[in-house]
C-alpha cells in the first residue's frame, strides 16, 4: 500500500510538473536574460546530458526594493561633506530598506515548493532563495533549460550548466531578477609570471617585488603594522579550485616577514577550504594582504563551488548579505567582461556592492590585466570593460611597474593594466571633474568610437603589479604578475589606516571613492608615464590610454605614500 501511494505522489508530481512546463513555454511566460552569453567558453568540453535524478543547486534573485533610496544612503555615509558620513547601516537596516515584497517572496515560495524544491533557504535581506531540486524538476520548472556536465580550465573543473536559455511564468516577472547557476562559467586567472628581466651587475639592485620592497617603496615603517588590540580585520576571496595552505603563508613569512610584526595564520576561513594543490592566485593574495596589511587580522572567504551547480562568486555575495559582523575591508582578484554578462545580472551584482557600501565595507577589485581589453563590434574595434571592475560602488586597483626593474624607483604603467569606461553604467557625480580634466588635457586619448565617455571610468587607484614572489605549493615562485597582485597589497595599506581611525574612535573608511576624488588623489604618488595595452589594428596599434598628471585611466589618482595617504584620510 505504502508503495501505491509513493507511486501515486510521483505520477501526481510529474502530472503537475508538466502542467507548468505547458504553462511556462505557452504565451504566458518570459525568458530572463541569461547571467552570461551562452557561448562555451574556450576550453571548455561538453561531457554530455546530466542524470535527470541528479541534485542541483540553484539561486533565485528576488526582486528588490527601495534601491534608489539605498543609492542615496551610499551617496551620505561615504561623502565626507555629509552629517551622516560614516554613520553606516547595519546588516538589518540593510534588510528592512530593500527586502522583497511579502508578495513577491511568497510568490516566489509558494512556486518553488509547488515544484518540489527542498531544502530552500534565504538570507537576511530575503533577497536570495537557494534551492535544491532534481534535474529533472529543474529543467520543468525552468523551461528551456538543458542541463549538461562539462569540464575546463586550468585545474580542469567539472561544472554543470545550461547551454540554453530558461522561461519563467509571466507573473513571476515582477519578483525575480535572474536564477544563478544556470548559465555563468568561471573566469580563468590572468595571472601569468613574466620571465625575468635581464641586466648586468646586482649592486644595490632587488631582485623581485616583496614585503620589503613594498614597505620601502610605499614608505612604511616597522611601526606601520597592526596594534592587535583592536576588532579590526581584512579579508580576501578565492573562488573554485583556488585554495591556499597555511604551511605556505608560514614559510612566506619565514622568507619575507623578519622586519615587520606579522601575523603567520589566517584567523578565519569562512566556506569550505579544500585539500586540493594550493593556487598562486589564492596564495598571493594572503601573503600580500597580510604582509601589507600586517598584524591585523585576516580572513578567507573560500567560495570553491561545493557542487559543480554552484556559481562561487555569486556564492560569495550571498555570505555578504547574511553576516552582520564582517571584516572592514575586502579585496577580490576577479573579473569578466562587462559584454559577457546580462544587463539584469550586472545591474543586481551593482546593488550587491551598493549594499557592502551602505554598511561601511570597502570592497576592492582588481581592474583586470588586458589593458583597455579589445573586442569586435559590427565590424569595428572597440575597447573591452571589466566588471565589477566598472562598478561605481567599488573601489578598482590598477597595476605599475618599477621604472627601472631591479631598483626601488618611481613607478611606470604596467602594460597590462586594466582600464576604460564602462559601457553599463554612467559616470558617477564623484568623478566627472576628474575624468573631464583627463579627456581634456591628455595628448594620447584614442578615437572617441573606442569607447563610452560618458560611463564610469576605473581604475580610482593602483599600486605595483609586477614581479613579485609568491610561496605556492612549499616552492619560493618569481616574477608573478598582474593586478591580482596590486589589489592586496592597497586593502592592506587601507587596513592599516582603519587601524588608526578605530584607536581614534572614528569609523572604518568604507566606500572610498567619494572621499578619494574629492580630495584629488591626496596622499598618492601620481604615475604620469606610460601607456596600457588595447586592440593590435593600425588605427590605435595596441595602445589604449595613457597616464598622465592628475587621475587617468590606467593608474587612477596613483600609487600609495603612506605616511601622507594616512594623514589624508584619518580625519574626519
Amino acid at each position: 500500500m505504502t508503495a501505491d501511494l509513493q507511486k501515486g505522489r510521483m505520477r501526481l508530481q510529474a502530472c503537475f510538473l508538466g502542467l507548468l512546463a505547458l504553462f511556462v513555454t505557452g504565451k504566458c511566460s518570459y525568458s530572463p536574460e541569461p547571467d552570461q552569453q551562452l557561448a562555451l567558453p574556450p576550453g571548455w568540453v561538453s561531457l554530455g546530458r546530466v542524470d535527470s535524478e541528479e541534485e542541483l543547486s540553484l539561486t533565485f534573485a528576488l526582486r528588490q526594493q527601495n534601491v534608489e533610496r539605498l543609492s542615496e544612503l551610499v551617496q551620505a555615509v561615504s561623502d565626507p561633506g555629509s552629517p551622516r558620513y560614516g554613520k553606516y547601516l547595519t546588516l538589518e537596516d540593510v534588510a528592512e530598506l530593500v527586502r522583497p515584497s511579502p508578495l513577491t517572496f511568497r510568490t516566489v515560495q509558494k512556486w518553488l515548493l509547488a515544484a518540489g524544491a527542498q531544502n530552500c533557504h534565504s538570507v537576511t535581506t530575503r533577497d536570495f532563495l537557494t534551492c535544491w531540486l532534481s534535474v529533472r524538476q529543474a529543467e520543468l520548472l525552468l523551461s528551456g533549460a538543458e542541463f549538461h556536465r562539462y569540464v575546463g580550465g586550468p585545474g580542469e573543473i567539472h561544472v554543470i550548466r545550461s547551454p540554453h536559455p530558461y522561461q519563467l511564468p509571466k507573473a513571476l516577472a515582477p519578483h525575480v531578477d535572474f536564477v544563478g547557476g544556470l548559465h555563468r562559467f568561471p573566469p580563468t586567472s590572468s595571472l601569468r609570471q613574466r620571465p625575468e628581466p635581464q641586466v648586468s651587475g646586482t649592486v644595490g639592485l632587488h631582485l623581485g617585488v616583496t614585503p620589503s620592497v613594498i614597505r620601502q617603496r610605499y614608505n612604511l615603517t616597522a611601526q606601520d603594522v597592526g596594534s592587535g588590540t583592536t576588532n579590526n580585520s581584512q579579508a580576501c576571496a578565492q573562488f573554485l579550485e583556488q585554495y591556499f595552505h597555511d604551511s605556505d603563508l608560514a614559510e612566506f613569512m619565514r622568507l619575507f616577514g623578519g622586519n615587520f610584526a606579522h601575523q603567520a595564520s589566517v584567523a578565519r576561513v569562512v566556506g569550505q577550504q579544500g585539500r586540493g594543490r594550493a593556487g598562486i592566485e589564492a596564495s598571493l593574495d594572503v601573503e600580500y594582504l597580510m604582509s601589507a596589511g600586517a598584524n591585523i587580522s585576516t580572513w578567507v572567504y573560500s567560495s570553491p563551488g561545493r557542487h559543480e551547480s554552484q556559481e562561487p562568486f555569486l556564492q560569495w555575495l550571498l555570505v555578504l548579505s547574511n553576516e552582520s559582523a564582517l571584516p572592514h575591508v575586502h579585496t577580490v582578484s576577479y573579473g569578466d567582461d562587462e559584454d559577457s554578462l546580462s544587463s539584469a545580472y550586472i545591474q543586481r551584482v551593482n546593488t550587491e556592492f551598493m549594499k557592502a557600501a551602505a554598511r561601511g565595507l570597502t570592497l576592492l577589485f582588481a581592474s583586470g590585466d588586458s589593458g583597455a581589453g579589445c573586442w569586435s563590434v559590427s565590424g569595428r574595434h572597440q575597447f573591452r570593460p571589466s566588471f565589477p571592475a566598472s562598478s561605481p560602488y567599488v573601489t578598482t586597483v590598477g597595476g605599475t611597474s618599477f621604472q627601472n626593474p631591479f631598483r626601488v624607483t618611481n613607478e611606470i604603467v604596467d602594460y597590462i593594466s586594466g582600464g576604460g569606461f564602462s559601457n553599463v553604467f554612467p559616470q558617477p557625480s564623484y568623478q566627472e571633474e576628474a575624468v573631464a580634466q583627463f579627456l581634456s588635457s591628455s595628448p594620447h586619448v584614442p578615437p572617441s568610437s573606442y569607447f563610452n565617455a560618458s560611463g564610469r571610468a576605473y581604475p580610482d587607484v593602483a599600486a605595483l603589479s609586477d614581479g613579485y614572489w609568491v610561496v605556492s605549493n612549499s616552492v619560493p615562485i618569481p616574477w608573478v604578475s598582474g593586478t591580482s597582485a596590486s589589489t592586496p597589497v592597497f586593502g592592506g595599506l587601507l587596513s592599516l589606516i582603519n587601524e588608526h581611525r578605530i584607536l581614534s574612535g572614528r569609523p572604518p573608511l568604507g566606500f572610498l571613492n567619494p572621499r578619494l576624488y574629492k580630495q584629488r588623489g591626496a596622499g598618492l604618488f601620481d604615475v604620469t608615464h606610460g601607456c596600457h595595452e588595447s586592440c593590435l589594428n593600425e588605427e590605435v596599434q595596441g595602445q589604449g590610454f595613457c597616464s598622465g598628471p592628475g587621475w587617468d585611466p590606467v593608474t587612477g589618482w596613483g600609487t600609495p605614500n603612506f605616511p601622507a595617504l594616512l594623514k589624508t584620510l584619518i580625519n574626519p
